[in-house]
C-alpha cells in the first residue's frame, strides 16, 4: 500500500542527528513520520528542497515581545511574525512586561492573548521576585511555562532579585533549570555615575563592567551548588565568565547572543550609538574572542537572540536615559549562517546551538531535531542566497535592526511549524496557528 503523508519535503540536505544527509521528509498529523527515500509515497502537499538545506526549526529561548503594557514597541503578533520570517518556530518570552509575569493569572493572560495571534509556538517564563519566591515550585509546572527567570541586575522592567537570601529561596523552590540575567546590582548602583557623567553609549561597558558580570555569576554558582539547582546563565559576555562556567558544567549551562559574537567595542558604539546598547553590554575584542572559543570548545549550550525591541525615538534619548536592548529574532539565523559561511563554525554546531541546545536546556518535548516522532518544525535554507540585511525588511514593530548593512550568505526561504507552511519566500502564509510549547514532565 502506498504510504501517505500530509506534507513531503523532497531531496533536501537535512541536518539530522546522523549528520547532514540527503533525504525526503514525510509529515503526518504535525509530526515527522518518515525519513529516507519516500519517492513512492503520496502527499497532499510537496515541497521541492533540492539544493536547499533543511534544518530543525530554530528555538529562540530569549525574546521580549512586550505584551502586555508595551505594545508600542512590539506585541505577540508582530514579534512572532518576525520570528517565522527568520526561520524561528518556537520562542520563549521573558516576564518583564507590564504587569510582569509573576503569577498564574499573568501567565494565563499571556496564553489567552497568544491564541489565534502567534505565528510560531510560544512559551512564557515566570519572573522571580521577593514576593513569589516560595511559590515558584507550583508555577514552573503550569502549562505554557518555559521555566523561571531571575534578574540579578536591573534591566528593562521592575523585576529584580539582588540579594542572596531571596535568590536562595528562589533556587530552593522548584527543580527545573532557572534562567538568570547575571549582573551584580549593588555594583551597578555604585558605578552608575560613570554613565551619568559621560553621556555617551560607549560608557556602557565601563559602567556595567566585567566585574559586574563576574561577581553575579560567582554568587549564582555558589548558591546553585548549595541548593543543587541547575541554572542557565543568559547572554554571557566576558572571558572571565567563560572560564568560570567551564569549571561548573555540572551546575550551569550558558547562552551567548549573535550580537556579542558579531560586534565589538569600541567600534560598534562609534557606528551605532545607542542602537548597540544592551544589557550586559557589547565588550571589547578580547571578550568576543573568548565567546567564540567557548562556542568552538563546546562550553556554550545555546545561542538566543535576546530580542528586545525599542522604538528609535526611545533609543534617541540621551544616554543613559536611552533604553537597553535591540531586536534580533528575525535576523538571528541569517547572521549565524553568515558566520557558518565565513568558516567560524560548522553547520552541525549551529543547529546544536539554535535547535537541540535550547530543547535540552529547557526540557522541551518533541522539538529541536529532525527525527521521526518529533514535531515537524523545519526551516528550509538556501545557502546560495546573498543578501544585505536592511531596516526595511524587519517585521518587528520597532522597524530597525543593529545588523542593517551587514551582508549575509544563506537565507531562510520556508518555515514550517508542526507541518504547517507559515512562511515561504519572505511571505507569511495562512493564519497564525502557534500553540504553547510542551515540556517534559509538565502538564500539556
Amino acid at each position: 500500500m502506498q504510504e501517505a503523508f500530509d506534507l513531503l519535503i523532497r531531496q533536501g540536505r537535512a541536518v539530522t542527528p546522523a549528520g547532514v544527509v540527503e533525504t525526503d521528509i514525510g509529515v503526518r498529523a504535525g509530526r515527522i513520520a518518515g525519513l529516507g527515500d519516500l519517492s513512492a509515497a503520496r502527499s497532499a502537499e510537496t515541497l521541492d528542497a533540492r539544493r536547499l538545506l533543511v534544518l530543525p526549526g530554530v528555538i529562540d529561548s530569549q525574546v521580549h515581545l512586550r505584551e502586555p503594557g508595551l505594545e508600542h514597541k512590539e506585541d505577540l503578533e508582530t514579534g512572532t511574525a518576525a520570528a517565522a520570517l527568520g526561520g524561528v518556530t518556537a520562542v520563549f518570552e521573558m516576564p518583564n512586561t507590564k504587569p510582569a509575569t509573576t503569577d498564574p493569572g499573568a501567565l494565563e493572560d499571556k496564553l489567552r492573548r497568544a491564541r489565534g495571534r502567534v505565528w510560531c509556538d510560544v512559551a512564557f517564563l515566570v519572573g522571580a521576585s521577593r514576593e513569589n519566591a516560595d511559590r515558584l515550585v507550583e508555577y514552573e509546572r503550569l502549562p505554557g511555562c518555559a521555566g523561571i527567570k531571575v534578574f540579578m541586575g536591573s534591566s528593562t522592567g521592575s523585576l529584580l532579585v539582588e540579594d542572596d537570601e531571596t535568590l536562595e529561596r528562589v533556587l530552593r523552590s522548584g527543580v527545573r533549570r532557572v534562567a538568570v540575567h547575571a549582573e551584580d546590582e549593588p555594583r551597578l548602583r555604585e558605578r552608575r555615575t560613570l554613565a551619568e557623567s559621560r553621556h555617551e553609549p560607549a560608557a556602557h561597558p565601563d559602567w556595567r563592567d566585567e566585574e559586574t558580570a563576574l561577581r553575579a555569576t560567582r554568587r549564582l554558582l555558589a548558591l546553585a551548588a548549595t541548593t543543587s539547582r541547575p541554572v542557565h546563565v543568559l547572554h554571557v559576555t566576558t572571558a572571565g565568565e567563560v572560564l568560570l562556567l567551564a569549571e561548573h558544567k555540572d551546575l550551569a549551562s550558558m547562552e551567548v547572543t549573535p550580537q556579542h559574537l558579531t560586534f565589538a567595542a569600541p567600534e560598534c558604539y562609534e557606528r551605532l550609538g545607542s542602537r548597540a546598547q544592551m544589557n550586559p553590554p557589547i565588550r571589547g575584542e578580547e571578550h568576543r574572542a573568548a565567546l567564540w572559543h567557548a562556542v568552538e570548545t563546546g562550553i556554550v549550550d545555546v545561542i538566543g537572540s535576546d530580542h528586545a525591541p525599542h522604538t528609535l525615538e526611545e533609543k534617541a534619548r540621551p544616554y543613559p536615559a536611552s533604553p537597553s536592548g535591540m531586536p534580533g529574532v528575525q535576523t538571528m539565523l541569517p547572521v549565524m549562517l553568515e558566520h557558518v559561511a565565513a568558516g567560524r563554525l560548522r553547520l552541525e554546531r549551529l543547529v546544536d546551538l539554535l535547535c537541540a541546545g535550547p530543547a535540552r536546556v529547557y526540557g522541551v518535548a518533541g522539538k529541536g531535531r529532525i527525527a521521526v516522532g518529533y514535531d515537524a518544525d523545519l526551516v528550509l535554507v538556501d545557502p546560495r542566497i546573498e543578501r544585505t540585511i536592511e531596516d526595511a525588511m524587519v517585521r518587528s514593530r520597532c522597524g530597525w535592526t543593529p545588523f542593517a548593512g551587514m551582508p549575509v550568505r544563506g537565507w531562510p526561504v520556508a518555515t514550517i511549524v508542526r507541518g504547517h507552511l507559515v512562511m515561504r519566500d519572505d511571505e507569511l502564509l495562512g493564519e497564525p496557528a502557534g500553540r504553547p510549547v510542551r515540556f517534559l514532565g509538565c502538564p500539556a
